[in-house]
């Protein structure tokens, strides 16, 4: 449990780090590549003719608008695959039975532990000034509140700040944090420690504005986790117009009362899995590029952007060799990570797993911020292998034109990687909706485009053919340079 809570926890540094290192834009253009061999790029340019193959196969062939239908399937089966429930693990079943049909190689799937937290019925009444029912989304390992439920006043807050300046006046009240959206990696972190800054100064429950940079009345949920020494209270997330709402009115010096209700609970540990299939090596089978998304989801919406999406064109990325008759020199591995949403738990477990295999993983690829048109790799690594993605990635222009490579990497489970030194990459797209459905009802299939999800995979079966089939391996650091420092960022 202790080693869960630590994982939980990384994965909010990984949103606050990744919010000051990487560039917005998402673009590197201080990346030199005048010294990389002229042979290398003539070999990169040789693939030319397989990307006009993935293209016509994805974009106009057999495959066109094929993944999109295998997705819709998956979420209107199964719904939200959140852990510990059996929507999850069905539903790793049919993918896995998917699979098998289509002709990829050593199926399996790998045990993970996991945490089970049931958030069971919740409410919250705002009671004064008016008689007003609140849409609420209890954030996952919050604890619940008594049958009774809270009824408390409100304080307000805009940041940590503002709560430490006014501690005096917070014990035996509900701490409603309304801070404004900067960026997720920024403004995630009231979400994940919100509840444990309140209860240091006597709160009796935490309610959170939901972290989106727009909201139709929509609370979005997501993980936290108690700081140590704290007492927990119950924690959720409300919509940006309650929180802005309650703000208004505590600024202006009137009282707001709320009644809160939840069921939540935390039960002891089960199984869940990972997911794994490849098309193994023809020379270098030893050798793996690794392509993923994540399984799991919230457990509202139907889990299509985050990551349906991003795992589904992982899962096929090694299939489209299969269908073009090629097969690389290294393995290709597709691996649908399970616990991803509670602390990056299936890549966690993968990595200690295969501890003494980490050494032939030449890359690891995620996709999980959205398939919407892509436009090229976030990366970490050496500058090296930066400019050996960015040779790649010319290909693709102008048929996708997803050029652009940034670094460093900002993916969840790729970090789980690259703090010990091997290569990853994320894939980049135009997502700037991304966050107004995340972790929300409205992320459902309505937010998947088919053209769009295709043009990712055309990407992510490229690149990962290609990075598997290069004479060279991807060049990488004993330890990576932006490897992250868990207690320096605490």
């Amino acid at each position: 449990m202790k080693l869960i809570k630590l994982l939980q926890s990384l994965k909010l540094i990984i949103a606050i780090v990744f919010s000051i290192l990487h560039p917005s834009d998402g673009r590197n253009e201080n990346l030199n590549c005048t010294d990389l061999p002229e042979n290398i790029k003539t070999e990169i340019a040789g693939y030319q003719p397989i990307f006009e193959s993935i293209c016509n196969l994805v974009l106009t062939g057999s495959l066109k608008q094929e993944v999109y239908n295998w997705l819709s399937d998956l979420t209107d089966t199964f719904g939200p695959r959140f852990i510990g429930t059996e929507n999850l693990e069905k539903a790793i079943d049919s993918v896995k039975q998917k699979l098998e049909q289509n002709g990829l190689e050593n199926i399996h799937t790998e045990n993970v532990t996991i945490p089970i937290w049931k958030r069971g019925n919740e409410s919250l009444y705002m009671i004064q000034p008016r008689l007003q029912k609140l849409a609420i989304l209890g954030l996952g390992g919050s604890v619940g509140t008594t049958t009774e439920g809270i009824t408390a006043n409100v304080i307000a807050v805009k940041s940590f700040d503002e709560l430490k300046q006014r501690s005096s006046e917070v014990a035996g009240k509900i701490v409603v944090y309304n801070q404004d959206y900067i960026d997720y990696g920024t403004s995630v972190v009231y979400r994940g420690r919100g509840a444990s800054m309140a209860a240091k100064y006597g709160a009796v429950a935490a309610l959170v504005r939901s972290i989106t940079p727009k909201s139709i009345y929509s609370p979005h949920t997501g993980w936290q986790s108690y700081d140590s020494g704290v007492t927990p209270i119950p924690v959720a997330c409300i919509t940006v117009e309650d929180a802005e709402m309650f703000h208004r009115i505590t600024t202006k010096g009137k009282t707001v009362t709320v009644a809160l209700k939840m069921e939540a609970q935390t039960f002891p540990n089960s199984v869940s899995r990972n997911l794994v299939a490849e098309l193994t090596g023809s020379s270098k089978p030893e050798e793996v590029v690794i392509v993923s998304g994540h399984m799991d989801s919230w457990d509202v919406g139907q889990g299509a952007i985050d990551d349906g999406g991003g795992m589904y064109i992982s899962a096929v990325a090694p299939l489209i060799p299969i269908l073009l008759g090629k097969r690389p020199k290294r393995t290709l591995r597709a691996v649908l990570w399970t616990g991803e949403e509670a602390g990056l738990l299936g890549a966690s477990s993968y990595r200690q797993t295969h501890q003494s295999e980490l050494d032939k993983i030449n890359i690891v690829l995620e996709s999980d911020e959205g398939t919407y048109d892509p436009t090229g790799l976030s990366f970490s690594g050496t500058n090296e292998a930066a400019c050996i993605l960015k040779e790649i990635l010319k290909i693709t222009d102008p048929i996708l034109n997803a050029t652009d490579i940034s670094m460093p990497d900002h993916g969840s489970d790729t970090s789980v990687f690259s703090s010990v030194g091997i290569p990853s990459a994320s894939l980049t797209n135009k997502n700037s909706e991304y966050f107004y459905y995340h972790h929300s009802n409205g992320d459902t299939m309505t937010e998947e485009n088919p053209d769009s999800l295709d043009r990712c995979l055309v990407l992510w079966s490229f690149v990962g053919y290609v990075l598997a089939d290069l004479s060279v391996s991807l060049p990488r650091n004993s330890t990576i340079n932006n490897n992250i420092d868990t207690n320096s960022v605490k």
